[in-house]
C-alpha cells in the first residue's frame, strides 16, 4: 500500500473518530440534556460541564483528546510524514468541529486538537496547559487564553522538537479560525469572562467554566 493511500485512510479514519460527539454521547448515558439545544448551545466539554457537573465534563474532555491523540499517534507510528501528520489531525478536529453522525454539528475543536499535539511530548502537553492557565488568570477570557495558546504552540514545539512544527502549525491556524466569532466579539467587549458565583444554599465558591473546548 503507498503512502499516498495511508494517508487517505487515516484522513477518512480521523475524520471519522473525531466525528463521534463525546458530548452528546455522555449526556444521552447519564440522561442529561443535549448540549446542543441547553445552555450555551455547544456540545463540547465546558457546556456539558454546565449542564451535568465535573464528572461528564471529564469524560466529554477524555474522549475528545484522545479523537485527536489516537489517529495522529497511529499516523506517525505508520511513518507518515510531518504534513501528512498535519492533515490527519486536522481531519480529526473537522470531525469534531462537523461531525456527520450528529448533523455537523460540532464544537470548538480546542481538545481535540490538544490531543492530537499532546503525543508529541509530555513537556509539549505541560507548556500548552500551563500557557491556558496563566492567561486565563490574566485575562479571565477563556477563548482568548485559547488563541493565544494556539499561537505560541508552534513556538514551543519549533523549541522542543522542531519535526513537528508544521502540523501544529497547521492545528492552530484551524483554532485560531474557529475563534473568528470570538475574536469579534472580544474586539467590541461582549465576549463573557471567567466568573465565580454562589452556588445555591451553599457558601462555597465555584469557578466556572474549565475546559478546553467552550
Amino acid at each position: 500500500m503507498s503512502a499516498v493511500t495511508i494517508t487517505i485512510l487515516m484522513i477518512i479514519t480521523a475524520y471519522l473518530a473525531g466525528s463521534i460527539s463525546s458530548a452528546i454521547l455522555v449526556c444521552k448515558l447519564r440522561g442529561l440534556p443535549d448540549p446542543r439545544t441547553e445552555g450555551s448551545g455547544n456540545p463540547g466539554a465546558t457546556n456539558v460541564l454546565r449542564i451535568g457537573g465535573a464528572s461528564s465534563a471529564a469524560l466529554v474532555l477524555f474522549f475528545d483528546m484522545l479523537k485527536g491523540a489516537a489517529p495522529s499517534y497511529f499516523s506517525y507510528v505508520l511513518g507518515q510524514d510531518a504534513v501528512s501528520l498535519g492533515l490527519i489531525a486536522i481531519a480529526a478536529c473537522l470531525g469534531h468541529i462537523y461531525p456527520i453522525f450528529f448533523n455537523f454539528q460540532g464544537g470548538k475543536g480546542v481538545a481535540t486538537a490538544f490531543g492530537a499535539m499532546a503525543p508529541i511530548g509530555g513537556d509539549l502537553a505541560l507548556c500548552l496547559i500551563a500557557t491556558w492557565i496563566v492567561f486565563v488568570f490574566l485575562t479571565r477570557y477563556s477563548s482568548l487564553a485559547a488563541i493565544l495558546t494556539a499561537i505560541l504552540a508552534p513556538v514551543y514545539t519549533w523549541w522542543l522538537d522542531d519535526r513537528f512544527t508544521i502540523p501544529v502549525a497547521m492545528l492552530s491556524l484551524l483554532i485560531v479560525i474557529r475563534h473568528k466569532d470570538n475574536i469579534k466579539r472580544l474586539r467590541i467587549g461582549e465576549e463573557s469572562k471567567l466568573s465565580r458565583k454562589r452556588k445555591h444554599q451553599l457558601n462555597t465558591i465555584d469557578l466556572i467554566p474549565f475546559t478546553l473546548d467552550r
